[in-house]
């Protein structure tokens, strides 16, 4: 544990000089970013780092970036999902890459004028986003070759196999991620970030009421800061009879770092390898 809001989980026998087979993974949240190492000659998680309730995400991460040798380390692969408020999700009839700059004039919010493009085959969608200025500088200038993903990515793979009424919710400390499918088709997505478990349970209750979900017939899935009996639990509880979590993902993957993790903890981080 390197401090009361962070953690580092690395197998004692990871071999720097293997970086060059391994992948590393970054999940960049409103409020929190984690990393994974993984091993792709033999399939094992190598490392795990997490970092919540960070006041300035864009300052953490450039510090972490700068201090943390296995950071430095020439990786085979690097991919980071990254937390945007300007990402908008284009049906893929009314995809024309010759006109995109005429969806980014509702971006809500003036970050990078890089304008970032996102195909969702599973899901009939492509999505447009652009970054914060600051990460996305000190991302392009600490890690060469680094694929960068919309922040709702990794959780669209865990969705990607549900068949049925799905509700994925996808938790850090201080925000949650929303997706809605109905038969493998998106209905909604969204991010929130919350004080409190009062807020989560307005925000649930307006998800249920705006989308007409019945609860009974609607599957529904967990993963990330969340167990089960804390406050935001309960509060799902209220209004679902089966709540389920989601394991980390990729079965192939040796994870014996995590085995005195919940399980669901860092499925979206996973996940983010099975994104292309």
């Amino acid at each position: 544990m390197n401090s009361k809001n962070s953690i580092l989980l690395v197998d004692p026998e990871f071999d720097p000089n293997t970086a060059a087979d391994c992948n590393l993974l970054i999940k960049i949240t409103a409020d929190s970013f984690s990393y994974a190492i993984i091993d792709k000659s033999n399939n094992q998680l190598k490392a795990v780092y997490d970092q919540q309730e960070c006041q300035n995400v864009s300052k953490a991460l450039s510090e972490k970036l700068r201090t943390d040798s296995y950071l430095s380390l020439p990786f085979k692969e690097i991919k980071a999902s990254v937390h945007t408020e300007n990402s908008i999700a284009i049906p893929n009839d009314l995809f024309n890459e010759q006109n995109l700059n005429d969806f980014a004039k509702f971006f809500a919010e003036e970050q990078s004028n890089n304008l970032y493009t996102q195909p969702f085959a599973n899901f009939g969608f492509t999505s447009i986003f652009t970054l914060n200025k600051f990460i996305e500088e000190t991302l392009n200038v600490s890690l060469s070759n680094c694929k960068l993903f919309d922040h709702a990515a990794p959780v669209l793979s865990l969705s990607k196999d549900n068949e049925k009424l799905s509700l994925v919710l996808d938790f850090t400390v201080g925000s949650f991620n929303v997706i809605y499918t109905d038969g493998g088709k998106l209905i909604f997505q969204n991010y929130f970030q919350i004080e409190n478990a009062e807020e989560f349970n307005y925000y649930l209750l307006f998800i249920i009421n705006q989308l007409n979900i019945d609860t009974s017939k609607t599957d529904i899935y967990l993963s990330g800061i969340i167990n089960d009996g804390d406050s935001q639990y309960k509060c799902i509880e209220k209004y679902f009879k089966t709540i389920n979590f989601i394991p980390t993902t990729g079965n192939e993957v040796d994870k014996k770092i995590l085995d005195d993790m919940p399980a669901h903890y860092y499925s979206s981080l996973l996940a983010l390898d099975q994104c292309g």
